[in-house]
C-alpha cells in the first residue's frame, strides 16, 4: 500500500488510521474492522476481548510508577457514517476510502472521511504499540455501531471494563472538554399508502433537491442548514396544479442532515406550463431563504419514464401532511447554557415501498421529558394520518458531574501543555458516555478530540495540527493521572 499519510506527525497515529481506511466500517459492517483490532491486540500480547457483539477491550498494564494510579479507559467507537453524493462511485462495503492532503487537513475523496470515530481509535492503536509513553493500566475499549443506535455501548457487559477514568476521543473541537451530552432516539414514521395506476394524461418529471451542505444532526443543527426531505415535502405542499407522487426519498442516515433528496410526480398536461412556473418561483424562493446557510441548493427538474403505479389521493395527501408537519430542526434551547441547542429533531431519511412510506428521525435532548415530548407530537401526528411511530435505540444523556477528579486533572493538564484554561462545554450531539457511566459503578468521563469539520458529510475533514496536539494532550493526561 502506497501511504499517503506517510510523512504526517504523530506518525503512529496517522499510520494506523490509514490503515483502519482500508477495511470498510460503515455501522453494522464492522466484522472486518474488529477482527482487524482483535488481532492487533493478540500480536502485542496483550490480553484482548472480542464480545458478541464484536466490541473490542485491549489491556495494557500500568508503566513504571503507575501501578496505583487509577486505571484509564481509551474509548472511541470502531465504526463510521457511509455518506456519498449519489454522482459518486464508491461501495462502502467493500472500497477503501480515499485519503487524501489538502493543506493541513486529511480529506477523503467524494466520501465521508471516517475520522468520526477512527482518529480516536488509531491514538489508542498508538499508545498500545509504543514503549516510551508513562500511563497508568489502559484498556482501549472500541465499540460498534455508536452511529446508528449505540447498540455496541448497549450491548457492553460493564463489568469487563476495569479502568474509572474514561477518556472518550469523539469529540470534534480542539482545546474543548466536553463533560456532558444528549440522550437520544430513533423515532421510525411508518404510513400505509395505497397505489393505483396513472392516468394517461399526465408527464412524468424527476424532482430533486441537492447541493445543500448537510451536516451532523447534533453538532451541525444549530447552524440551521436545509433538510432536503423538508424542503421536498414544503416543494409538493406548494404546487397548486394538478399533479400525483410515483414515490419520495431522501437523505441515508438519520443521524445526517440530508443534503438530497427527489420524487417521481405527474403533472397534467395541459397544466406543464404552469407547473414549470411554479417551480422556478418555488425554487427562487428556497434559495432566497436558504442564500447563507446552504448557497449552494438546486432543484432540478427532468421528465423520466412514466411510473407504473401513483398513490391514490388519498395517501399522496397524507405524505404532504406528514412531510410539512413533522417536526425538524432545533425545538428548544437551553435556558441555562448560552447557544446549546437543548432538544432537536432530524427527518434524516426518508423511503417509498411498495405499501409504505417511512419517516425516519434522529430525535435528541438533553432532558428527558422533551425528547418524551417530541416523540409524542410525532406518534400523534402519524396515528392520526393512520400510520405507526415505532422508538429505536434510545440512549441516556450524560449528565454533568461538575468538578469530578477527572475533571481537575484534564484542567491541569491542558494548562501545563498550553498555558490556557479549557473550555468546559456540554453538547448536543450523543456520545456513549451516558451508558458506559450506568454500566460502570464510580466511573468518571471526559470527552476530548481534534478539530474536525463537515463530519457526516462527504465533505468531512480532519485538522492534521490538530490532531498532533490533541495527541501530545492525551500523553500530558496520561502522564498525569497518578
Amino acid at each position: 500500500m502506497n501511504r499517503v499519510l506517510n510523512d504526517l506527525q504523530p506518525s503512529l497515529v496517522f499510520k494506523y488510521f490509514e490503515e483502519i481506511s482500508q477495511i470498510p466500517r460503515g455501522s453494522k459492517n464492522e466484522k472486518g474492522i474488529s477482527d482487524y483490532l482483535r488481532n492487533f491486540g493478540e500480536s502485542l500480547g496483550l490480553e484482548t476481548i472480542q464480545d458478541e457483539s464484536l466490541n473490542i477491550i485491549i489491556r495494557k498494564p500500568a508503566t513504571p510508577g503507575y501501578e496505583n494510579a487509577p486505571g484509564v479507559v481509551l474509548q472511541g467507537h470502531m465504526d463510521m457514517v457511509c455518506e456519498k453524493n449519489k454522482s459518486t462511485n464508491h461501495d462502502f462495503m467493500k472500497d477503501p476510502i480515499k485519503l487524501r492532503i489538502d493543506g493541513d487537513y486529511v480529506y477523503a475523496t467524494d466520501t465521508t472521511l471516517g475520522a468520526d470515530n477512527g482518529i480516536a481509535v488509531a491514538m489508542g492503536l498508538a499508545i498500545l504499540a509504543s514503549n516510551d509513553i508513562a500511563h497508568p493500566a489502559l484498556e482501549l475499549l472500541v465499540t460498534v455501531d455508536e452511529e446508528a443506535g449505540m447498540t455496541g455501548a448497549m450491548a457492553l457487559d460493564g463489568s469487563l471494563v476495569k479502568g474509572k477514568y474514561i477518556l472518550n476521543l469523539d469529540s470534534e473541537e480542539e482545546g474543548y472538554l466536553l463533560v456532558s451530552c444528549a440522550g437520544g432516539v430513533t423515532a421510525l414514521s411508518t404510513l400505509p399508502v395505497e397505489f393505483v395506476k396513472p392516468e394517461a394524461n399526465k408527464k412524468a418529471y424527476l424532482l430533486e433537491i441537492k447541493g445543500l451542505l448537510g451536516g451532523h444532526s447534533g453538532m451541525d443543527i444549530i447552524k440551521q442548514r436545509g433538510n432536503a426531505n423538508k424542503i421536498l415535502g414544503r416543494l409538493l405542499n406548494l404546487l397548486n396544479v394538478d399533479f400525483d407522487i410515483a414515490k419520495v426519498e431522501g437523505g441515508s442516515k438519520n443521524n445526517a442532515i440530508p443534503r438530497e433528496a427527489d420524487c417521481v410526480i405527474m403533472v397534467n398536461n395541459d397544466q406543464i406550463d404552469a407547473f414549470t412556473t411554479q417551480l422556478k418561483d418555488i425554487t427562487n424562493i428556497f434559495k432566497h431563504e436558504l442564500r447563507t446557510s446552504d448557497p449552494g441548493l438546486e432543484i432540478a427538474c427532468s421528465e423520466t419514464a412514466t411510473p407504473e403505479l401513483i398513490l391514490n389521493s388519498a395517501s399522496k395527501d397524507k405524505v404532504i401532511k406528514m412531510l410539512n408537519l413533522i417536526p425538524n430542526g432545533i425545538q428548544t434551547m437551553s435556558m441555562d447554557i448560552e447557544n446549546l441547542v437543548e432538544s432537536s429533531t432530524n427527518l434524516g431519511v426518508l423511503r417509498t415501498t411498495d405499501s409504505t412510506v417511512t419517516f425516519e428521525c434522529a430525535v435528541r435532548s438533553s432532558v428527558k421529558s422533551l425528547k418524551e415530548d417530541i416523540t409524542a407530537r410525532m406518534e400523534l401526528l402519524v396515528t392520526e394520518l393512520g400510520g405507526n411511530l415505532e422508538l429505536i435505540s434510545d440512549y441516556p444523556a450524560w449528565e454533568y458531574a461538575k468538578d469530578s477528579n477527572l475533571e481537575k486533572v484534564c484542567i491541569e493538564a491542558y494548562k501545563n501543555l498550553t498555558g490556557k484554561e479549557p473550555i468546559i462545554m456540554a453538547l448536543h450531539a450523543g456520545l456513549e458516555c451516558g451508558l458506559l457511566l450506568d454500566k460502570i459503578p464510580n466511573a468518571e468521563a471526559i470527552s476530548f478530540g481534534p478539530n474536525m469539520y463537515d463530519v457526516h458529510t462527504p465533505n468531512e475533514h480532519l485538522s492534521i495540527s490538530s490532531t498532533e496536539n490533541t495527541w501530545k494532550y492525551l500523553l500530558e493526561v496520561l502522564k498525569s493521572i497518578k
